[in-house]
């Protein structure tokens, strides 16, 4: 079981994976493969082939161009080239996310599966002697309880390929009780009868359950809250996307934690990656998604 985003990164190296970049023209998203080279990742760069060869020449860096004009036109070229075979990994470079996912859903020639997309973000947080994945941060805005289904079916599937063979997985309320004022700890209840009757496999869920008693063996004994996912949760499952982007950030400037997050449930990888985000944050994302691909 992979308890560290350094072992996410030797999982990674020497696995000889492409990625394509969707507006290479970001000279962020160039810098961070170029960083990830270690890995033994190489790049095909889709956008306006004048400026990514500025870029290239200032990061003394070399990767086949494919001359794109448009956000649209990147988009689909880099999603084509996976679709082909020529890459492995979908990135996203100066594009809108919306562009370069309506390419990735596209039914014909995109990265479409039957599975909801959902960002998953996994977090390394010292002090915790696990990592923590928390999901959905990045993408559905206030999921419905049958989309809280495939979000954890998603999370399930990268912990697992991490191995992590069967996944704790707490949804997170303000309470662990039910309460029928917060629609949250009715859903939370729901879902893990669902997985009690084998509804939701590959994974053990609880909630509704306090971040504390999900997390911490003390707190779930203080405040009697029993089971196998209490205290020792592997998978959060948050209310919203506020919740969750609120969460993992603060693990890192809160917690000095570390982050790294990916895109799931298409057919390959999808790598979203903020400006703000640090070199090494970059450089992890980069690694989780060739170690999941």
């Amino acid at each position: 079981m992979i308890r560290t985003l350094s072992e996410i990164i030797e999982m990674a190296k020497g696995k000889g994976k492409v990625i394509a970049i969707a507006g290479a023209e970001d000279k962020e998203a160039i810098k961070a493969v170029v960083e990830a080279r270690e890995l033994g990742v190489s790049a095909i760069l889709f956008g306006k082939k004048e400026v990514i060869e500025e870029n290239l020449k200032e990061l003394n860096a070399d990767f086949p161009i494919v001359d794109c004009r448009s956000e649209e036109e990147a988009s689909k070229g880099a999603v084509r080239a996976v679709v082909e075979g020529k890459a492995h990994i979908v990135m996203k470079g100066l594009v809108k996310t919306s562009t370069l996912l309506k390419a990735v859903l596209d039914k014909e020639q995109g990265l479409r599966t039957e599975r909801l997309l959902s960002h998953v973000a996994v977090v390394e947080v010292p002090g915790v002697n696990r990592l923590i994945f928390i999901t959905d941060g990045g993408m559905v805005i206030r999921p419905t309880l049958e989309q809280k289904v495939q979000i954890i079916e998603n999370a399930v599937a990268v912990a697992r390929k991490l191995g992590y063979e069967m996944p704790k997985v707490a949804l997170i309320a303000a309470v662990e009780t039910v309460n029928p004022d917060m629609p949250e700890t009715m859903e939370a209840a729901i879902i893990a009868k669902m997985n009690e009757r084998g509804q939701i496999k590959n994974c053990k869920i609880d909630g509704p359950l306090g971040i504390d008693n999900a997390l911490s063996v003390y707190a779930a004994e203080v405040k009697g809250v029993k089971g196998d996912v209490a205290g020792h949760a592997d998978i959060l499952v948050v209310p919203d996307i506020h919740s969750g982007n609120f969460l993992g950030k603060s693990a890192v400037y809160f917690a000095n934690g570390r982050i790294a997050g990916i895109i799931a449930g298409a057919k390959a990888p999808v790598i979203v990656i903020s400006r703000a985000d640090t070199s090494e944050s970059k450089f992890a994302s980069i690694a989780l998604a060739i170690a999941l691909s």
